[in-house]
């Protein structure tokens, strides 16, 4: 009776996070990216819309691979004058179609049920450069299927892109990005 305990227990406690390799897909009808630059009076919000992803990544040695490609062209703020600026002056989407992340790695472990917090380290790809990064991960699991809430900021000044401030008015010198994705989970 003990013996068999002592089993559950073990069986319980290794059980939390999911072993091996798994695969997720990224597509436009099952992933929103959305954005927010900060100014001295309010924030200006819009959208991105993504080509096409694909994360691989694996549980025991952390390891990830794949990519996320994001149309530069297709970003909205809800103003055309304010998107024509930001098209031709500011991200040169005629110049740099495709903004790129490409993971290498995983830090934390991932939950077989509920919430994990976890640090997704790659490459990100943009305006012509490549820039070390780290986005936090918030991913859910439910019945193999994952619904992940990825967050990072692009110090787009940092990276020789132009600010937009004007003289009245005063942008950050980041932008905030959040992609809300829910994929099933692939072995």
């Amino acid at each position: 009776m003990k013996m068999t305990y002592c089993f559950v227990l073990l069986i319980a406690l290794a059980a939390p996070a999911f072993c091996g390799s798994y695969s997720l897909q990224l597509t436009p009808a099952n992933t929103r990216i959305e954005w927010t630059l900060s100014d001295f009076l309010h924030g200006v919000h819009g959208t991105f819309e993504l080509k096409r992803g694909n994360i691989r990544f694996d549980t025991d040695s952390g390891k990830a691979a794949g990519e996320v490609i994001v149309d530069t062209a297709s970003g909205d703020s809800g103003s055309g004058a304010r998107d024509r600026r930001m098209h031709k002056s500011i991200i040169e989407s005629a110049k740099y179609t495709e903004a790129v992340f490409t993971p290498d790695r995983l830090e934390g472990k991932l939950a077989l049920q509920g919430t994990s917090n976890l640090k997704l380290h790659g490459t990100f790809r943009i305006h012509g450069g490549d820039h070390e990064m780290t986005m936090d991960v918030q991913a859910k699991v439910e019945s193999e299927r994952m619904l992940a809430e990825i967050t990072f900021d692009v110090p787009y000044v940092d990276w020789g892109m132009k600010n937009p401030s004007t003289l009245l008015l005063r942008c950050g010198k980041k932008v905030q990005v959040a992609i809300h994705a829910k994929m099933a989970m692939e072995p």
